[in-house]
């Protein structure tokens, strides 16, 4: 008679079922051990219903969700202005040329590891950030009051400043501006903030409204938090002057209102990484305390690398290294430790200066792509005798364009013309180009006239 076979991967899995039913019997009760050995067997099928079965399918995500919808059309005329992250003149991703040269000396170096990266990240890498964004004769650095820690990009950076925040500051109220990134609320509320908005945005003018934002600060509670856009505002492309800055800071400064700055496109907006720091560079050199996230996404173009760094400035420097310390109990239960790749190309682009320079031409080529679509998009309007004011489109800065459309008139682009945008009318003008700007001015001409 032939020997049965018996399969190795069945032999082990009886094997394994045998030792864990084993041990059922061991930890159990006699009179569990025979439901028990059953229920817990890797082989007993479940037939049942899930047990997630009463989980609510979510909606999308109005912003990301824009982009599932383009895809989903076919239409060869479709457009999407949805999308924050640059685009060229054909409508292609870019990778800047100094991106692909540090990659290359990166991959070239034999002597790089992939082990782990220290809690706070690339030691470099913060140091090189803080400099970056505060200037790099900062007396805040000099002085060793800042504590710089590489986090998961702006939205990373933000979330472990919040949940800072949450354990240590004595206020848990945070002010955002109205609107404001639609992560933003979720972010700073999962983090254990209660979130309140300060008027910013006036839609009579399509500008600031400064009177409403200096009524709100100045009324919000001594102590809270409040988030501040260092510039190009998300999703209105509206900044305060640097006079009205200054205004900003006294009236925080008098109420002793702590700054959290979102600087996600610095050197991006204006062009200039300087100017673009001009906020946040006012709030350190008066002495006080603030909170800053910045990200490379959109300025190095390494949206998918998350790249950032969340930096914390005190009054002291015994007090940064214990705050340090604390953010180190933040980030070790949430994601360990940073990624390695995408900051160690920032060291390599911040830390040489022809490549420092290179990155700045680059930079400021986008930011004027940028600046050209406006003015294209605006004259196009003009030409067409659309009806209102559409100054703003010139006057606003930055990736992000609050044109004024309302939710009947998005809609009716998006079916009429195939353009898709966020339901609020906000347009990403590094969507653009100039083949495509008659295309959305004929839409808008149409949404205006049509859809009042």
């Amino acid at each position: 008679m032939r020997p049965e076979f018996t399969s190795p991967s069945s032999s082990s899995s009886s094997s394994a079922d045998r030792r864990l039913n084993a041990l059922v019997r061991h930890l159990a009760t006699p009179s569990m051990v025979s439901q028990t050995a059953v229920a817990f067997s890797p082989t007993s099928g479940f037939h049942g219903d899930s047990v997630f079965s009463h989980v609510v399918r979510a909606p999308e995500d109005p912003i990301l969700g824009v982009t599932v919808a383009y895809n989903k059309d076919p239409s060869p005329v479709k457009l999407n202005l949805g999308v924050g992250a640059y685009r060229t003149e054909e409508g292609k991703p870019f990778v800047l040329n100094v991106v692909r040269k540090a990659e290359q000396m990166l991959l070239n170096d034999k002597s790089r590891v992939k082990e782990y990266l220290p809690i706070v990240g690339i030691a470099e890498f913060n140091k090189l950030s803080a400099q970056l964004i505060f200037g790099a004769d900062s007396p805040a650095i000099r002085e060793n009051r800042v504590t710089t820690v590489q986090c998961l990009s702006g939205t990373g950076s933000l979330r472990v400043g919040a949940e800072f925040l949450a354990r240590h500051y004595h206020q848990k109220t945070i002010y955002i501006p109205q609107p404001t990134w639609g992560n933003h609320p979720k972010v700073f509320t999962l983090a254990g903030l209660s979130v309140k908005t300060y008027r910013y945005y006036d839609p009579t003018t399509r500008g600031l409204n400064f009177q409403g934002l200096l009524e709100d600060l100045g009324s919000a509670p001594s102590g809270s938090i409040v988030l501040l856009h260092a510039c190009a505002h998300n999703p209105t492309g509206v900044d305060p002057t640097l006079q009205q800055w200054e205004q900003i800071r006294q009236l925080m400064r008098s109420k002793a209102l702590l700054p959290f700055f979102d600087s996600a496109y610095q050197g991006f907006a204006s062009g200039n990484l300087d100017e673009d720091a001009q906020s946040i560079r006012m709030f350190v050199t008066d002495g006080g305390e603030c909170f800053v996230a910045q990200s490379y996404a959109k300025n190095m173009g390494l949206y998918g690398e998350r790249v950032g760094a969340l930096s914390v400035v005190c009054t002291a420097a015994d007090v940064a290294s214990k705050v340090e310390s604390q953010l180190k109990l933040v980030i070790r239960p949430m994601f360990s430790n940073p990624p390695i790749h995408g900051a160690s190309i920032v060291a390599t682009i911040l830390k040489d200066s022809n490549m420092f320079n290179e990155w700045t031409i680059e930079l400021k080529a986008m930011a004027d792509r940028i600046i050209s679509m406006r003015k294209q998009l605006f004259d196009a309007l003009r030409a067409r005798g659309t009806p209102g004011d559409w100054s703003h489109i010139i006057k606003q800065i930055g990736m992000f364009t609050f044109t004024g459309l309302n939710s009947k008139q998005v809609e009716f682009m998006t079916r009429e013309y195939h353009i898709y945008m966020t339901s609020d009318g906000r347009i990403s003008m590094a969507g653009l180009s100039s083949k495509t700007v008659p295309h959305l001015a004929d839409a808008i001409h149409a949404a205006v006239t049509r859809m009042t």
